[in-house]
């Protein structure tokens, strides 16, 4: 016999849990389109910026393009959310994270963490392992904390600090593909098309944006100075550009996975509907039964 008072109590319990997932969806698609405004705003600045060095570096190079010859110091900075509700989006990355430190750990190599997603920092944490908190830019993406971040590795691989600076995060592919990349952040090489933040546009590519292959370009003081700065500058795009691709790919994350939870819960929902509606006509027919026998005798 069903508990009617008990599978009324469920299906109260179910609909506050649909406003609750119904809600999160929403926002996480709200999130979404700003991360994605975020990047659109953000292309024509990074494909001028990284097509002017291009066509300067020939022939020229930069520090921070040079590889060292022994690597022993490794930097790792992996990314998360901050938040849970987001299906695998943060195991995925937690997993390939703690697989790299351990074999460069295997190979006897010092490494530095860096963690952008407090889920990330506490998996570190349980894991026993000590890292740099980066979980605010996380919140509140913007260019000054990616730069800064990226600020700090570039001196940090310039000083000799590291040999080797290394990028884990899930990269934004499509709604619902969101794998976990792993990539070099230094020694820095200059992304071409179909690179990096190249495959964070949805429907876009840089190359359209781009300027034409061959423009006569007025250097002032010289090649070489002028390099030394725009350098600096598209590696930290390219830091803000990981960092945004992560961001958006966990807000997709946590909508497909909201929009799951609300099927799932409308389908519950249906089903305990359906055996309250079954026990209550039954309950209702026995009583009659009973009047009706209590008046026969």
């Amino acid at each position: 016999m069903v508990d009617l008072n008990g599978t009324k109590s469920r299906i109260s319990s179910v609909r506050s849990t649909l406003k609750i997932t119904s809600a999160m969806k929403m926002v996480a698609s709200a999130e979404l389109v700003k991360a994605q405004k975020a990047i659109g705003n953000m292309l024509p600045y990074e494909a001028g910026t990284r097509h002017i060095l291009t066509t300067l570096m020939k022939g020229i190079s930069h520090p921070l393009m040079q590889g060292h010859p022994v690597t022993e110091k490794v930097a790792l900075v992996c990314f998360s959310s901050n938040q849970a509700l987001c299906g695998a989006f943060n195991h995925n990355a937690i997993r390939l994270a703690l697989e790299t430190v351990r074999e460069y750990e295997q190979a006897g190599i010092s490494v530095t963490l860096y963690a952008a997603g407090r889920k990330m920092q506490e998996a570190f944490a349980r894991a026993g392992y000590r890292c740099l908190d980066c979980s605010a830019m996380v919140a509140k993406p913007c260019y000054r904390e990616a730069s800064r971040l990226g600020s700090e590795l570039m001196d940090g691989f310039l000083g000799g600090r590291f040999d080797r600076v290394e990028l884990i995060y899930n990269h934004f592919a499509s709604m619902s593909s969101q794998p976990v990349l792993r990539e070099s952040f230094l020694p820095f090489a200059i992304p071409q098309d179909g690179d990096g933040i190249d495959r964070m546009i949805l429907g876009r590519s840089t190359g359209d944006a781009a300027p034409e292959d061959e423009r006569d370009y007025i250097v002032e003081p010289d090649r070489r100075t002028l390099i030394g700065v725009l350098v600096p500058k598209v590696a930290a795009l390219k830091m803000y550009a990981v960092l945004l691709d992560c961001v958006a790919a966990g807000h997709a994350s946590r909508m497909v996975a909201m929009q799951y939870a609300t099927d799932n819960g409308e389908n519950l929902l249906s089903e305990l509907s359906l055996d309250y509606n079954k026990a209550r006509q039954q309950k209702i027919t026995n009583e009659i039964l009973d009047l009706a026998g209590g008046s026969v005798r």
